[in-house]
């Protein structure tokens, strides 16, 4: 990221702001919750406890010497952070450090019983499992006699809202404004990225998901829709390498997901079989890269990573967290370019993000000046609007 004394990183240390109330109440809540979704004994209450104590009063603690990933932390700033209250570093780091700390408290990295155990899985399945996904893959039949190019709209936007996939997909279908109003994008350059993914494109998408559950699933039936479409001949779906930020995607949630739509009917579980077919043969490939779960903004990113992403025909970043990463977690003017701050990335790259957090970039004055006579700031964290960004040679806006 380039130096830019005009868009602080953001910190979590001004009370009444989003990212101090993360770290004073949302956290605390998420130890809570994990504490009673498992039967977990008194070794890890204990550990909870103690972590619980020490992310709202206490400092930064050095990893023991026998973590797996100590030297992981080591290079991604814990040496620099250590002794420092969690609201003096960087909200981004101290964000994913909470959850990193909160795998240790559970016995996550072992030995022991509990190793390797998602804590927020009984979570991510009562998503999954919930009728509202039912409702969801239900609506995907009333896309199947529709032109390719409105089914692929129709995919993008119901990935672009995640849990609300179902509005996605249905706002999409033919006469839908008329039924329903559109929810607010605040920018949209969908145009440009289906440029970079024509009909009969050979090229390769990369998709960096968010979340599991019912907002992965959305992810999985665009990546089958351009698979079977010939609009990319191979995907890449990069999931997190172990538990993260709750609801994160990981390979197992990968798997309950593609279950889920085989076990659907009508065209969910055509979909299903095209996902499943495509990953036995290689056209789509699953990766979980360990900087998927670093404290670092993508300009950081390892140079396996970057070859990976400048060999990509389009990289795209899903959601909230992967656009903070992206574009630097930064208070950036909301009228700063999107290809400005992508800048560094090495390759065509585009962001589908429902906004949760404060930063936010791409917009025009109107649009900005708009969005806060109308809501103050609250557009900026609450989700009810979203963005679809491109960054490319090739975009036109």
């Amino acid at each position: 990221m380039p130096d830019t004394p005009f868009a602080p990183v953001i910190l979590g240390d001004e009370p009444g702001s989003f990212p101090h109330s993360v770290l004073a109440e949302r956290h605390p809540a998420i130890i809570r919750q994990v504490q009673g979704a498992l039967p977990y004994g008194p070794a890890q209450h204990r550990a909870l406890d103690e972590l619980l104590k020490n992310c709202t009063e206490g400092t930064v603690e050095p990893l023991p010497a026998d973590a797996p990933d100590r030297d992981l932390w080591q290079a991604w700033g814990l040496t620099a952070y250590a002794g420092r209250s969690w609201y003096d570093v960087p909200w981004l780091w101290s964000e994913s450090w909470f959850y990193r700390r909160l795998l240790d408290a559970v016995g996550w990295f072992g030995p022991g019983a509990w190793q390797g155990i998602d804590p927020f899985r009984p979570f991510k399945r009562a998503e999954l499992d919930a009728p509202q996904t039912d409702e969801e893959l239900a609506a995907l039949d009333e896309l199947r006699d529709l032109p390719e190019q409105e089914r692929a709209r129709a995919l993008l936007h119901g990935s672009l809202w995640g849990n609300r996939a179902d509005l996605g997909f249905r706002l999409s279908a033919e006469g839908a404004e008329a039924r329903d109003p559109a929810p607010a994008l605040v920018d949209d350059d969908s145009e440009a990225l289906w440029s970079l993914l024509p009909p009969a494109g050979r090229g390769t998408l990369v998709l960096v998901a968010d979340n599991a559950g019912r907002e992965l699933v959305p992810d999985l039936l665009l990546i089958a829709h351009l698979l079977a479409e010939g609009r990319a001949a191979r995907a890449v779906l990069h999931v997190k390498p172990h538990p993260y930020y709750v609801s994160d995607a990981t390979t197992a949630d990968v798997v309950d997901a593609l279950h889920r739509l085989r076990a659907a009917c009508g065209a969910a579980a055509e979909y299903g079989r095209v996902l499943w077919s495509a990953l036995a043969d290689g056209r789509l490939t699953v990766r979980a890269h360990p900087f998927s779960c670093a404290p670092l903004p993508y300009g950081d990113m390892p140079q396996d990573l970057r070859a990976e992403f400048a060999a990509a025909t389009l990289t795209v970043f899903k959601g909230d967290l992967n656009y903070r990463r992206l574009v630097g977690d930064r208070m950036w003017p909301p009228t700063t370019p999107f290809a400005e701050v992508t800048g560094y990335f090495p390759g065509p790259v585009a962001a589908l993000r429902t906004l949760k957090s404060d930063v936010v970039t791409g917009l025009s004055a109107a649009t900005e000046a708009a969005l806060v006579a109308a809501e103050a700031q609250r557009w900026r964290t609450n989700g009810t609007h979203a963005l679809i960004q491109v960054s490319s040679d090739l975009q036109v806006k």
